[in-house]
């Protein structure tokens, strides 16, 4: 069976071949290693029916389930043979192949004749005020887990901060563009 690869189903299958463990600690270590950033574990929920995919799928199995006085009952998940090779595969996969994203910002600039361009000005301004603050915090992020962390489990915050250099460099231009009245704004929507 052909389970759907996704970024949280590859992070989740990843955690239990590290270890054995529970839901709650999968969601847990995302977050303390700053993981959150590249995988989407705001919703517990996507957690638990992701698990649950990866469940049927026989990719991961039940190793324990335990219940710890007025807590609530807790199963532990282990990584299935077929587990660790469509691991390998996924991983493969991301690494060697780009794949086809529909972010929001370009779908957005295709779209920008919606604003007048003193409004659309603004706006681009707010976002490079925004990705200024996310550069900011991610070398604030990469300076500090350095201290404590190998390189190779902070490559995806040095891969976030090129790009974040880049798109702030990109909006810059754009602004300079509009400022300087190289975009023809007659088409507008």
């Amino acid at each position: 069976m052909s389970t759907r690869r996704s970024p949280l189903a590859m992070a989740l299958l990843s955690l239990v071949c590290e270890t054995p463990m529970h839901a709650y600690r999968m969601q847990q270590l995302i977050k303390e290693r700053h993981k959150d950033d590249v995988v989407n574990v705001a919703q517990r929920n996507s957690v638990y029916q992701t698990i649950e995919r990866l469940l049927r799928d026989g990719l991961i199995a039940v190793l324990e389930t335990s219940r710890e006085e007025n807590r609530p009952e807790r199963t532990v998940y282990e990584p299935t043979d077929a587990g660790r090779e469509t691991l390998r595969q996924w991983m493969r996969t991301m690494v060697s192949t780009p794949a086809r994203e529909f972010p929001e910002f370009p779908a957005a600039l295709a779209f920008l004749p919606v604003l007048a361009p003193d409004e659309a000005l603004e706006a681009l301004q707010e976002r490079i005020a925004a990705l200024e603050a996310r550069l900011s915090a991610l070398g604030e992020e990469l300076a500090t887990t350095a201290t404590f962390l190998p390189r190779v489990f902070l490559i995806e915050t040095e891969y976030q901060q090129a790009a974040v250099s880049t798109e702030l460099g990109f909006v810059r231009g754009l602004v300079a563009d509009v400022r300087a009245g190289h975009i023809d704004w007659d088409y507008r929507l």
